[in-house]
């Protein structure tokens, strides 16, 4: 299981960063790979349930996330359920009149189909997506 943890410090109010993140349909606006969210269902532990395709070394993925935890303005805990085997952990904490996000990831790289030797470049590859993916939910909550 490949993990990967990103912080970064977005000069927003915790409150404007958990409503922005925890509406799944953002996430294509910022996440460069996300192609889509759609099928939306409220979660019992907060938040929403969702399908998504997704894309990762040039091949397409379909799968479903769930919410499994929500703290409002806190925490959200996603799992996915089908397509990528996935686990999303989003912190949010106060800072300075902002807010301070850490994103832990933990997923399994579906090997079978990339091939032993691509899992190491998939990974690094993944790192450099979650960069993206703060970067610019930084450059949308602070203009």
């Amino acid at each position: 299981m490949a993990k990967l943890q990103k912080t970064i410090t977005i000069s927003a109010p915790p409150e404007k960063v958990f409503a922005f993140i925890s509406q799944p349909t953002n996430l294509p606006t910022i996440w460069p790979s996300m192609k889509e969210v759609r099928d939306l269902s409220p979660s019992p532990a907060g938040g929403y349930n969702f399908n998504w395709t997704y894309q990762m070394a040039g091949m397409r993925f379909e799968g479903t996330t769930e919410t499994r935890e929500t703290v409002l303005n806190k925490h959200i805990l996603t799992k996915t359920t089908k397509g990528i085997d996935s686990t999303f952990n989003w912190t949010f904490q106060a800072e300075g009149g902002g807010t301070k996000l850490t994103l832990d990831i933990e997923y399994i790289v579906p090997v079978p189909l990339l091939g032993k030797l691509a899992e190491a470049i998939i990974v690094k590859q993944n790192e450099k997506e979650a960069d993206t993916l703060l970067s610019n939910l930084k450059a949308k909550m602070e203009a």
